[in-house]
């Protein structure tokens, strides 16, 4: 059996995590296993352009699934079990630094969307947040460089 890492996940990830596998196992991987077969009737599959690419993609789909599987299967769902004003998975934070006021929510890496401020507890920034406090004056050691922030609300 394999030592798989446990994925933090909250309920609305796991549950997208989840449709998309769906979606693969029900959809794409019937339409894909289709295209093979027609592709196949070209003739010669050494030189089908069409039963190539099917296959390529035949690859994705089965390499998105186990890696959806293997995912869900390990996931440990973020409970909402919140101490107020101290940064935790889930929590949503307000910080302030050079550049003004920006917020993040802290998710387990499988969630993480940086552009749209959902940061992993496992980035350096996440790591800098949890378990602080609001009021609390935090200095994270990014690849930019080292940056202070002060912990201005958790929510």
């Amino acid at each position: 059996m394999e030592n798989d890492k446990v994925v933090y996940l909250t309920q609305e990830g796991l549950n997208r995590l989840q449709a998309e596998l769906e979606v693969l196992r029900n959809k794409r991987r019937p339409e894909v296993a289709e295209r093979i077969r027609q592709a196949k009737e070209f003739g010669d599959i050494n030189e089908n352009a069409e039963y190539d690419d099917a296959k390529n993609e035949q690859g994705f789909v089965e390499g998105r699934i186990l890696l959806l599987e293997k995912l869900v299967r390990n996931a440990s769902i973020i409970e909402g079990k919140h101490v107020k004003g101290v940064v935790e998975v889930g929590s949503t934070v307000k910080v302030h630094d050079e550049y003004g006021d920006e917020a993040f929510t802290i998710v387990g890496s499988a969630e993480a969307e940086p552009s749209k401020g959902r940061i992993s507890l496992e980035s350096p920034v996440g790591k800098a947040l949890l378990g602080k406090r609001v009021g609390d004056d935090v200095s994270v050691l990014t690849p930019a460089g080292s940056t202070k922030m002060l912990i201005v609300e958790v929510r």
